[in-house]
């Protein structure tokens, strides 16, 4: 039920960034994978002028219904608590990174990324994610940051990827990294 503890310092670690002259928000980029695809989607939300662009990578994005993606989602209950628990429920809702999408906005650039074989992180988690970020910055004049979907089709949270594949994965990010902040 603390878990916007996390988002808190992972946003004043941001902050402390852009304040100190050590970056701008113009040229701070972040990514994380699994649980840290949850972390950059849920900051994402509650902060998205503090970044250029995002990578949340086989992210945990819809946390009221994690628990029924896979057969080991459940045993993160532990960790995260059960949308079938009405105290849950309010915790989960209030940072998940699907239902805290606001229309609107013009996003920072974003790749999200999904393991098509994904059997920890359900690829859907990303598909929805993505097709809801992209829904809610429609139509807004001016807003010319993208919202990306790139899928693996060969590998399963990161695990059975040949080096050949690693390689152009990293490559995409860096590219999109690279143009989302004029590196």
């Amino acid at each position: 039920l603390r878990k916007q503890n996390v988002f808190d310092d992972f946003i004043a670690a941001a902050e402390w960034l852009v304040n100190n002259g050590v970056t701008s928000a113009e040229h701070l980029a972040i990514w994380g994978g699994s649980n840290g695809g949850l972390l950059v989607g849920a900051v994402l939300n509650q902060r998205p002028d503090l970044f250029a662009a995002a990578v949340p990578a086989v992210g945990v994005l819809d946390m009221l219904r994690y628990h029924t993606s896979s057969l080991n989602a459940r045993k993160w209950a532990s960790d995260y608590g059960l949308s079938e628990d009405p105290d849950e429920f309010a915790a989960l809702r209030a940072y998940s990174p699907y239902h805290n999408i606001r229309g609107g906005l013009c996003y920072p650039a974003v790749l999200v990324q999904a393991d098509a074989n994904d059997d920890r992180v359900a690829a859907w988690h990303s598909y929805k994610y993505t097709a809801a970020l992209q829904a809610a910055q429609s139509g807004i004049a001016g807003c010319r940051r993208p919202v990306l979907l790139r899928v693996e089709t060969r590998s399963g949270h990161g695990a059975g990827a040949s080096l050949s594949k690693t390689i152009s994965e990293y490559a995409d990010q860096w590219a999109f990294v690279g143009a989302a902040t004029g590196l």
